[in-house]
């Protein structure tokens, strides 16, 4: 399924990858965050209460294995990707709220995942080796806190080391097709509708009901936009490594194919959404009131 040598790959795309996120952090990003907490709120119901309960229901409604209903758990419980910063700024959004969605996520995650991931998982019957996920996620927070550490000794580093981070994220969606697709292709083409239908759905469920959400709390249009990209872009290299670190064998193949089918799906209905968002709502394009909500 997945080679020592690709895990290695893996492992270092990840710690690039965050290590790009921490890169685009400073004290005062979360002191800012601190003093707007409606933000936070915001970015912490959207990732841990709606899109967790959205895979649920996939995982409950859908004619899938045990196996596949842990990955689209898995998947549903990740935190905001750092992908979803560059189509937040493509659609016009606001991406200082982006860029803190999924910051704050990703910090909170290693506390939420495995609680939600225990209450969904538990409704479902379903184990799920929490303890190795925990490790993981708390392993994933030192090539953050190393970034941030370069952005306060020089910021060009920190600039860059953000940019070539956000650039491995949609390279690795490249690395799945060149890599993984090829010799599981067999396994593809024996995957039920139900596993395809869970993985193109739960991003554009987070889509919509992050838009909605974001409508109903009466937020300026590109704050609007920036919680739906969020609520809908999980982190799918970070999925794909947690369960790579965790099962093995016929198991992790399983496991895996919701994470890396969508990973490559999310990708195209991002770049769908971002056009959409491009041309309706002029309203969008106006300056934003105080803040960042």
């Amino acid at each position: 399924m997945v080679g020592p040598l690709e895990q290695a790959i893996l492992a270092l795309m990840i710690f690039v990858i965050m290590l790009g996120m921490g890169a685009s952090l400073t004290p005062r990003d979360f002191a800012l965050a601190l003093k707007r907490p409606y933000g936070l709120a915001v970015g912490v119901i959207a990732q841990f209460g709606f899109m967790p309960l959205i895979g649920f229901v996939l995982a409950t409604t859908l004619p899938v294995s045990d196996t596949i209903k842990i990955g689209i758990l898995i998947m549903a419980c990740m935190p905001g990707g750092t992908t979803s910063n560059i189509f937040a700024y493509f659609s016009k959004g606001n991406l200082a709220l982006s860029v803190l969605m999924t910051v704050t996520s990703t910090v909170f995650g290693v506390i939420l995942i495995p609680v939600v991931l225990l209450v969904y998982a538990g409704a479902l019957d379903l184990d799920i080796p929490r303890e190795n996920i925990i490790v993981t996620l708390i392993l994933l927070l030192v090539p953050v806190a190393i970034g941030m550490v370069l952005r306060k000794v020089s910021a060009n580093v920190g600039a860059v080391t953000e940019f070539f981070g956000s650039l491995l994220a949609l390279f690795f969606i490249l690395f799945l097709i060149v890599s993984w697709i090829p010799r599981n292709w067999e396994f593809l083409l024996a995957t039920t509708w139900g596993t395809y239908f869970a993985s193109i759905m739960l991003g554009l469920f987070g889509f919509a009901i992050g838009y909605g959400f974001a409508k109903l709390l009466r937020l300026h249009p590109r704050n609007a936009r920036t919680v739906a990209l969020e609520t809908g872009i999980q982190n799918g290299p970070l999925a794909i490594a947690i369960i790579a670190f965790t099962f093995s064998g016929a198991e992790a193949q399983a496991v895996m194919a919701v994470p890396v089918l969508y990973s490559l799906f999310i990708v195209m209905s991002s770049a769908a959404l971002t056009l959409w968002f491009r041309r309706i709502n002029t309203a969008a394009e106006q300056p934003l009131p105080n803040g960042l909500l």
